[in-house]
């Protein structure tokens, strides 16, 4: 895989450059090696400033319309050469410009190989402001195989929001990174021939700040108690290393999990901002009952997502400038018309509904609240396909569920399959969704 395209995919502060005229550029930042090549510190100055000498090298090395670095909203950049050409003709000119690169490709980002283990699996410590809600490292995980199709899964968890939920002794979110993706079932069992991720290249992206992946904030709930939301700040470290390493993909497909679900339509979004050719897809288990209102948008909102958010997401929701879960689907599917949205829910999932007192919303039917999301995404031009299940289970992709169930003879893994492919895909809703 020609890592030709790593950019800066450490994370960074809120001191970060907005464009290349900007002359304050002496933060210290990070950046991830493009070879394996071992880290250390540089500065955005001296990054960004290379990262330009880069793309005219390579320009004068015959890749006429290699672009300038693009810079993002939070001052991270990231280098894309032209989709038409080759990787060998990459590689002629690279071997040139190479030298110019070592600000931006050796950064204090660290790429961990000694947590690989059999499957695969690479570690990569993005560092700067990347961090766990205990303030401890961040890290994710990567499996490469196809390059041209890619998974990028949004780890599941809960959320807290105030002294009485981010409390320890409460357990409703995990706030640390573990040892290596969890689980080896469903999407990640690699050896099922069922299994329509096998081949795919996969970003693993750990949940570890109570903000269901959304977050740009550290808030001081009670003395003692300070949680750092920056899960939106993981997330896109990520995705700049998709970006970075995967070339050009034609296919991404964004999976996200409970806590992880609520994020998977924006960060869809953000995967075709920076991967404008590509294929993309959405699959959200898990969420699809959490409504779009005043409650649940100040929390998100609280979380920091504004702070860094694109300028398309403003608006979505039923109030103006707010954040919403459904809101999400319907900024992602205006401004990206082309994605494909798909969720998978239980029509009486307990971990959605044990939600609604700690939030502090009423939860009436479970049932009827997935259905009213659904009508209000497609009332707003959207499309969205879904498969809601009978029963009170909560997620169903991670575990050998995905391969055993099935509503109306038409199973899990079929309709996934056919999702990715491109296929006709109908909705699946069940019609005895009591499960009993």
């Amino acid at each position: 895989m020609l890592l030709l395209a790593a950019g800066m995919v450490g994370c960074v502060g809120d001191d970060a450059v907005s464009d290349h005229e900007t002359t304050a550029r002496t933060a210290t930042t990070t950046a991830a090696p493009a070879s394996g090549a071992p880290a250390v510190a540089t500065t955005r100055d001296a990054a960004l400033e290379a990262a330009f000498e880069f793309a005219e090298c390579m320009r004068d090395h015959g890749i006429d319309d290699f672009a300038d670095p693009q810079i993002r909203p939070d001052g991270d950049f990231f280098l894309s050469p032209p989709a038409d050409v080759g990787d060998e003709e990459l590689a002629v000119a690279d071997a040139t410009c190479a030298p110019i690169a070592a600000p931006f490709r050796t950064g204090s980002a660290d790429v961990d190989n000694a947590g690989d283990d059999a499957a695969g699996w690479e570690r990569i410590v993005p560092g700067g402001e990347c961090r766990c809600a205990d303030g401890s490292e961040f890290s994710f995980w990567v499996r490469e195989a196809d390059p041209d199709r890619v998974l990028v899964y949004l780890e599941d968890g809960g959320v807290c929001f105030s002294a009485v939920t981010c409390a320890p002794d409460r357990n409703l979110f995990t706030t640390a990174v573990g040892d290596g993706p969890i689980g080896a079932g469903g999407i990640f069992d690699l050896a099922d021939d069922r299994n329509p991720f096998a081949d795919h290249s996969i970003v693993y992206v750990p949940y570890c700040t109570g903000d269901a992946h959304l977050g740009n904030v550290t808030a001081e709930y009670a003395p003692g108690l300070t949680v750092h939301h920056m899960g939106l700040v993981n997330g896109t470290a990520a995705l700049d290393h998709v970006v970075a390493t995967a070339g050009h993909p034609s296919e991404v497909v964004v999976v996200g999990e409970s806590a992880g679900a609520i994020a998977a339509p924006l960060y869809a979004g953000l995967v075709a901002d920076r991967l404008p050719d590509a294929r993309i897809a959405v699959l959200a288990d898990g969420s699809g009952s959490y409504p779009d209102g005043p409650r649940i948008d100040d929390i998100i909102t609280a979380w920091g997502l504004g702070t860094i958010a694109p300028p398309w997401l403003d608006g979505a929701a039923s109030t103006p400038e707010r954040s919403s879960v459904a809101g999400m689907f319907i900024a992602s599917g205006r401004h990206h018309p082309d994605i494909v949205f798909a969720r998978h829910d239980y029509a009486y999932d307990e971990q959605q509904q044990q939600w609604y007192p700690i939030v502090g919303l009423p939860a009436t039917d479970l049932l009827a609240l997935i259905d009213a999301n659904e009508a209000q995404i497609e009332a707003a031009g959207v499309d969205l396909v879904s498969y809601v299940a009978p029963g009170a289970e909560h997620t169903a992709l991670s575990d050998g569920t995905f391969y055993t169930e099935e509503v109306d003879g038409r199973p899990l893994h079929e309709w996934v399959t056919r999702l990715l492919t491109g296929g006709p895909v109908d909705d699946v809703h069940c019609t005895d969704c009591s499960g009993g």
